[in-house]
């Protein structure tokens, strides 16, 4: 029987750069495993733990793979424009929809990653 999600993994094919990305860029911690050039896990507020791997042979990074990683966020609007002014590639910029603001971003491996802000309700 299925317990839960262990952690979500995207494939890179440079670890160094990156980790660069992911822990300079967007601020994510190094979790309790790293394993020099071939896995690195982040364990994130909230739970869940998020991995990047060179180990997945013949898997290569992508943004049209069908899967991606939503993060969750404060403040979708300002990260954007931090990013964009840090030069990440923007794949697809803020969107709204009933419930959300959600945008789309590319790693410099290529994988995308979704950021996502819930509507605050109103009070």
């Amino acid at each position: 029987m299925l317990k839960k999600v262990a952690f979500t993994m995207y494939p890179v094919e440079n670890l160094a750069r990156a980790r660069e990305f992911y822990e300079k860029t967007l601020g994510l911690k190094v979790g309790n495993m790293a394993a020099g050039d071939q896995w690195v896990e982040y364990d994130l507020p909230g739970g869940g733990c998020f991995a990047l791997t060179t180990l997945a042979e013949g898997v290569k990074p992508s943004a049209n793979a069908g899967g991606s990683v939503a993060f969750e966020v404060d403040n979708i609007e300002t990260l954007v424009a931090d990013l964009k002014a840090k030069g990440v590639k923007i794949k697809l910029d803020i969107f709204h929809s009933p419930v959300c603001q959600m945008a789309i971003i590319q790693d410099p491996e290529g994988n995308a990653l979704m950021l996502h802000q819930l509507h605050h309700p109103r009070d």
